[in-house]
């Protein structure tokens, strides 16, 4: 009867600790689904660190657009709180823009970018309009910086967290469930929002926004075993006519469409459902995302009740992010080339394999791509590989390779002139481009461009210019020897200079442009002034030199620099001339130019800049002299702005100049700003010690800048203590 007993006993507590393990395997799992709404998925956030507080054990996380970015980060290692301090620090513009920083492009890119106003690609005699607004670029660098940690994780279920994102075939229409892959790269896809963002290719398919097809995948997390569902809802609902703003209010009104008919089955099977009241705010409101996390905040307090009984001692384990300092490449892939070579793209990389380099230099490495505009799409990823990291860099080239581009430019020099562009690219060959610029206006001008860009290797190209000018100007340019021979104080001059050049260059010190090329000049410089027994016809002759230059740029912003600086040397023997004057000798022109600008808090920037030249040679030739005066043209040869005084009003064959600039950015993108500015200009000045004596000419000017569509547009009011001349000057548009 004992043994009886003891064997029931045991059976009994056999059954009773199995049914213990039994009730703790079967503790429920909860999903938390978060769903798509732009900006007013900030308040998933806000949500996030309420669950964090109470210590609430999420176990699956499913989310689309920017409930799966905010979700992924989350599942990643993120806390609420972590997710908060991160995106106070994000630039909201970049997010909404393919933001490239300047000192990212070449000189040539530069000046792409710093002449036209618009610029449209043109195939098969059609114009064609971009994808998107982006390619989210800046989105991209962002989410593979903060998910550097888990970069070797190519299944979602193996994060920190188990997650999932919807994305939409663009093709198709049909849903994709991104569970495996490149994180940051499916995050990118499941918020691609069409017309703002490029679509992203992930295994051939090209994915948008999941919010099209789902924007609350609460029923992949059941699939996936969740028997407890928290559920995060920013999608508006239907909006009245007066309500709908822009292109963005537009689409968020038809993807609603189809989401409110399924949110009622939806909500159906959610267990906590929390709809934070983001009424007022748009897709695209990252400006107050402060405001939008305290509004997930306040409005997940409300469902205290139905939160805190999911209640745990559960702490999330602390996920070691892994610091960004410097990162062994030793190994560089670079998958899909056709038109362009490796060597042109480790050459904007400015890294090869076995590189130690800071995280950041990649970044920039990847902006210096993007900003070639020869490639659809860029992705990056990481992976671990023999004590260092694999860098794999996909791209898809563009497809566009002819452009029409347009600008417009008035100033007082040249005076006002339309600007059409033509530019091909791999016109013969790889890595090539050609453009064609033709000014039409006051005065005619063309700039004809070849270049082949062989990165780090030696590139080489060709240029051909046109400029001529007609004006009344205080100089002759035959050193003023027909202004004080006649006594008048000015003359009419035609001027026109016609240069062509092949030059080749590449990059110094990962850094600098440095290049060396042969010139062929045409100058005519003529009076319609009409001086007895005196020809009308200044100089008629051709010019052959050789050229060398060695070229720095940093500025953010060429026009209105908040940092960074720039230097730029040039080197011209000029060995022939065909002499319409026969008194022709050998010499060389030298010339420097740099500047440096640093703000003093957001709102004011200090800019100096300094700059000289002079001639070595016992006889120069005084058209090519140089000549200060004006404001707001394009340099032509050696003649360059001085504030106070007219145009080209003084020369010599040497120089010194001087200048300092105050800004005031009084509103985004509107400068007020005062310039003063010295010199010291004559012949030899560098001999006679002249050039270190107190400034013989000042000036001073008082101007206001907007930043807009087209350039530049700028007033500037300048006089000189000298002279007491002033002038006021216009320049509108990007200098050309």
């Amino acid at each position: 009867m004992n043994k009886i007993l003891l064997i029931l006993t045991f059976f009994f507590l056999s059954f009773f600790s199995f049914g213990q393990d039994s009730i703790i395997q079967k503790k429920p799992k909860i999903g938390l689904v978060l769903s798509g709404g732009g900006a007013k998925g900030l308040a998933h956030i806000g949500v996030l660190k309420i669950i964090d507080s109470l210590g609430i054990k999420i176990d699956y996380i499913g989310g689309t657009s920017m409930g799966a970015i905010i979700g992924g980060l989350y599942a990643s290692g993120y806390s609420g709180k972590e997710l908060d301090s991160l995106f106070k620090e994000i630039d909201t513009d970049a997010l909404l823009q393919d933001y490239t920083p300047r000192n990212s492009k070449t000189f040539y890119e530069k000046r792409n970018d710093e002449i036209y106003a618009f610029s449209l690609p043109f195939n098969n005699f059609k114009i064609e309009l971009p994808k998107a607004l982006s390619k989210g670029l800046y989105n991209y660098h962002l989410m593979s910086k903060l998910t550097k940690h888990v970069s070797d994780v190519n299944d979602f279920d193996q994060l920190p967290i188990p997650f999932l994102c919807i994305a939409t075939n663009v093709e198709t229409g049909e849903e994709v469930v991104l569970n495996k892959g490149t994180l940051p790269k499916s995050l990118l896809a499941s918020g691609a929002l069409p017309t703002l963002y490029n679509p992203v290719e992930i295994d051939g398919k090209m994915l948008i926004d999941g919010g099209v097809v789902n924007n609350y995948p609460v029923e992949e997390l059941l699939k996936k075993g969740a028997d407890i569902i928290i559920g995060v809802d920013v999608q508006d609902g239907l909006k009245k006519l007066s309500e709908i703003k822009g292109a963005t209010g537009i689409l968020s009104q038809v993807t609603n469409y189809s989401m409110i008919e399924k949110m009622e089955k939806k909500r159906a099977l959610t267990t906590i459902y929390i709809k934070p009241n983001i009424k007022g705010y748009t897709v695209v409101s990252f400006e107050k995302g402060s405001e939008i996390v305290m509004k997930g905040e306040e409005e997940a307090r409300k469902h205290l009740s139905e939160l805190i009984p999911l209640k745990s001692d559960y702490k999330r384990p602390f996920v070691e992010k892994q610091l960004l300092n410097d990162i062994y490449v030793n190994e560089l892939e670079i998958n899909n080339l056709d038109k362009f070579t490796r060597a042109y793209v480790v050459g904007k990389l400015k890294f090869n394999s076995n590189s130690r380099i800071e995280y950041s230099e990649v970044e920039k490495g990847i902006n210096n791509l993007n900003a070639t505009q020869n490639f659809e799409s860029i992705f990056y990823y990481f992976q671990k590989n023999r004590g260092g990291e694999r860098l794999v860099v996909d791209v898809r080239e563009s497809k566009k390779n002819t452009f029409l581009k347009l600008g417009l430019h008035y100033d007082g020099l040249l005076k006002s002139a339309l600007l059409l562009n033509v530019t091909r690219k791999n016109l013969f060959t790889k890595n090539d481009v050609f453009s064609l610029d033709v000014g039409l206006g006051d005065n005619f001008r063309y700039n004809l461009n070849y270049y082949v860009d062989n990165g780090f290797y030696v590139s080489y190209g060709f240029n051909s210019k046109f400029i001529g000018l007609n004006r009344n100007l205080q100089n002759d340019f035959s050193g003023n020897l027909l202004l004080n021979t006649t006594g008048l104080s000015s003359l009419n001059i035609d001027f026109s200079d016609f240069s062509n050049q092949a030059y080749i260059q590449t990059i110094f010190a990962q850094k600098f442009s440095i290049g060396a090329g042969i010139e062929l000049k045409h100058l005519k410089i003529e009076s319609k002034t009409v001086i007895q027994n005196i020809d009308p016809i200044i100089d008629n002759s051709d010019y052959f030199s050789l050229f060398g230059f060695l070229k720095y740029d940093s500025f953010d912003n060429k026009y209105f620099p908040k940092k960074g600086w720039y230097f730029i040397g040039d080197l011209k023997p000029i060995l022939y001339s065909s002499d319409k004057m026969n008194n022709f000798e050998r010499f060389t022109i030298a010339k420097a130019d740099g500047a440096i600008a640093f703000t003093i808090n957001k709102k004011f920037t200090f800019k100096i800049q300094s700059e000289g030249g002079f001639s070595i040679g016992e006889n120069r030739v005084p058209y090519l002299d140089f000549a200060l005066g004006g404001f707001g043209y394009t340099q032509i040869n050696n003649l360059r702005p001085f504030l106070g005084y007219d145009f080209v009003s003084l020369s010599g064959n040497s120089y010194v100049k001087g200048s300092l600039v105050l800004d005031y950015e009084v509103f985004k993108k509107n400068h007020l700003n005062f310039t003063a500015n010295y010199a010291n200009i004559g012949d030899n000045i560098f001999d006679d010690g002249t050039w270190i004596k107190k400034p013989a000419y000042s000036g001073y000017g008082l101007g206001y800048g907007i930043e807009s569509l087209i350039g530049p547009i700028e007033i500037k009011h300048s006089w000189s203590p000298e002279t007491r001349d002033h002038h006021t000057w216009f320049s509108i548009g990007f200098i050309f």
